[in-house]
């Protein structure tokens, strides 16, 4: 398997993979062959992934951004510096405007 070309050590890339119409077809099949036990998860878990689906590829960045702020603690304004210090102290290796979401994504 070749590796990705420009990605080395000293650059982290994020990668969102859209496979989310294969989930919900599956989800899909599951619902239609599902007992009514298991109904209300599989409903919920459609729902979810309808939901997912409709994200815009800086939404899903927004949040991945956020969850990475989250784990190292960050509670401050995403649009600081501080915001970018921390997240490069939570991905140490990402270039820094790729990661950076617009400050009025949801």
């Amino acid at each position: 398997m070749t590796g990705i070309t420009g990605l080395s050590k000293q650059n982290t890339f994020v990668l969102a993979i859209r496979d989310t119409d294969v989930v919900a077809a599956a989800l899909r099949q599951a619902l239609a062959e599902a007992s009514p036990e298991e109904r209300p998860g599989l409903e919920r878990a459609a729902a979810l992934v309808d939901s997912t689906a409709s994200a815009t590829e800086s939404v899903l960045r927004a949040r991945w951004v956020r969850s990475r702020l989250a784990a190292v603690g960050f509670t401050g304004d995403i649009a600081s510096v501080a915001a970018v210090k921390a997240l490069r102290q939570a991905v140490p290796n990402a270039a820094a405007v790729p990661l950076v979401p617009p400050v009025n994504v949801p």
